[in-house]
């Protein structure tokens, strides 16, 4: 559905912090499907941790909400520009149910909850094969900066 090359053109993120490698799924207004595909080169892995290398929450959380923004700029029909900013307002019953690990690919689910005042409502969860490594509710929106 979408690869790298068009993930790049709609993400303002870069290596090290572009967490989604591609999309299979996207169901405009309503739900994606993403992959995040975790290598033992991810540059996290030399510190988290050096025995047990496992992939930091904050980082599937960040992947969700990525997956999400590409979710949102289609539903609104957007391009992120040098003066617009995708932030996090709110993360609300995250919850950690396995490790990531290397050589694991992280499915990004992502279903829009709902849209108000600028505000988008994401359920969202990751899993590795069909366990669930995370889950979460991400608060979403656009502003612009001057």
């Amino acid at each position: 559905m979408m690869d790298i090359h068009q993930i790049l053109r709609k993400l303002p993120h870069r290596y090290p912090f572009l967490l989604v490698d591609r999309v299979l799924e996207m169901d405009k207004g309503k739900r994606i499907v993403a992959l995040k595909n975790v290598s033992i080169n991810e540059p996290f892995f030399g510190g988290h941790f050096p025995n047990r290398p496992v992939m930091p929450g904050v980082l599937m959380l960040e992947a969700l909400a990525q997956a999400a923004a590409l979710l949102a700029f289609e539903t609104l029909g957007t391009t992120l520009d040098d003066n617009t900013v995708y932030y996090f307002v709110g993360i609300d019953g995250a919850r950690f149910k396995r490790p990531v690990e290397p050589g694991d690919q992280l499915t990004l689910d992502v279903t829009l909850d709902r849209m108000r005042s600028g505000i988008l409502k994401f359920k969202a969860r990751g899993l590795v094969g069909t366990e669930v490594a995370v889950e979460a509710d991400l608060m979403c929106t656009m502003r612009t900066i001057e």
